[in-house]
């Protein structure tokens, strides 16, 4: 833990950890299959890199970099893939990015403490706005935009 609560040494030894989790792939594997090497990084790097991050989950764009640099490095010597950009990687790959993983775990994480599957209280963290509208009211609105 540092001084200052930040994720940075954090987030650098978990960068470091998987760098060297996926360069061990690489070398244990002869075949050079796209399809057999994703699903190893998927198996045995990505849960180093998304173990609880909710609770350290970064908010620098160099922490946030340092941690996508794991899954752009794994994706560029793909055999085929080292001329192409990350997004393209992405999209050729079907596999999302690191930070849309989190923002997915975090959101469904606040979904489970709003209805209760958690120890956390919602009430701690979030203020619920009282709801003034019903059902109807927001069918009649949606017809009203849909309309226009």
């Amino acid at each position: 833990m540092s001084h200052d609560l930040s994720p940075t040494l954090h987030v650098s030894n978990i960068v470091a950890k998987a760098h060297k989790r996926s360069a061990a792939i690489y070398c244990a594997f002869t075949s050079r299959n796209v399809d057999l090497l994703v699903h190893a990084y998927v198996t045995y790097v990505r849960p180093i890199v998304e173990h609880d991050s909710v609770v350290w989950s970064p908010y620098t764009v160099k922490d946030i970099d340092n941690i996508e640099s794991v899954q752009r490095r794994f994706t560029k010597r793909l055999p085929g893939f080292g001329a192409l950009t990350y997004a393209e990687h992405l999209r050729r790959l079907d596999i999302p990015s690191l930070e849309s993983r989190r923002l997915h775990a975090d959101l469904f994480y606040c979904y489970k403490m709003a209805f209760g599957y958690t120890d956390l209280q919602a009430s701690d963290f979030f203020e619920m706005a009282p709801l003034s509208t019903t059902r109807d009211t927001f069918t009649s609105c949606i017809r009203s935009k849909v309309l226009l």
